[in-house]
């Protein structure tokens, strides 16, 4: 199955690099290239792609915004978005999660792991790196003016298990074995858990559970 992806960043040097990269990949193929934020939100909604490399900083419409836009429409619900930030401590990363995006990678990645970053958010599974993400949610989630945007009380204890170790970087595979569960049950747990916090996927779960404090930052 090829993952089809749209390349978003206003550096024209930047996307041709990405581009050729993705390209290499037997699994993937570029749909689209978008120099700024109102640029990918229309080509996303005429090309359907199944992921979007999207820079944070962009002309006209940032990738904030524009991540937002995508995750708002319902005609793009299975459009997944990975944003592409200089720092992993880019306050804007927390934002960028909350407006619906699956995960984020440092733009000075090595080339195999956006490869692998973009199959991993395209499968439905959000990329979040556990150091990054706790420093993140402690310097800007502790914030009284923080939203919340849902609470894990309609969850099971089990489930409530399962979501504090998704917040905690887990995948699968580990929270199964850290709760004596296969990983296809703990999928199914997680799957549970998104539909009944309305969650877009796994990233912003990893929110949810911050938010509500069921997580609280300095615990990872």
């Amino acid at each position: 199955m090829t993952i089809r992806v749209l390349l978003a960043d206003d550096q024209t040097l930047v996307r041709a690099a990405f581009a050729m990269l993705v390209e290499s990949a037997r699994d993937m193929e570029v749909v689209g290239q978008a120099g700024t934020g109102r640029e990918a939100v229309e080509l996303v909604r005429g090309a359907r792609p199944d992921l979007v490399v999207m820079d944070i900083r962009m002309p006209d419409l940032d990738g904030i915004e524009a991540t937002r836009l995508i995750a708002a429409d319902d005609d793009l619900a299975g459009v997944r978005v990975l944003v592409l930030t200089t720092y992993d401590t880019d306050e804007n990363i927390v934002e960028a999660l909350r407006a619906g995006a699956s995960g984020f990678l440092v733009k000075d990645t090595r080339p195999a792991e956006l490869l692998d970053a973009i199959r991993t958010v395209a499968a439905g599974e959000a990329l979040l790196s556990p150091g990054p993400t706790a420093r993140l949610i402690e310097r800007f989630l502790r914030s009284p003016s923080a939203p919340v945007t849902g609470g894990p009380e309609c969850l099971s204890d089990r489930e409530r298990e399962v979501l504090t170790l998704l917040a905690r970087g887990l995948n699968n595979t580990e929270i199964g074995e850290a709760l004596g569960l296969s990983p296809l049950t703990a999928k199914t747990h997680v799957s549970r858990i998104m539909g009944k916090l309305r969650a877009r996927d796994r990233a912003q779960l990893v929110i949810v559970a911050y938010e509500s404090g069921l997580v609280t930052p300095g615990t990872i």
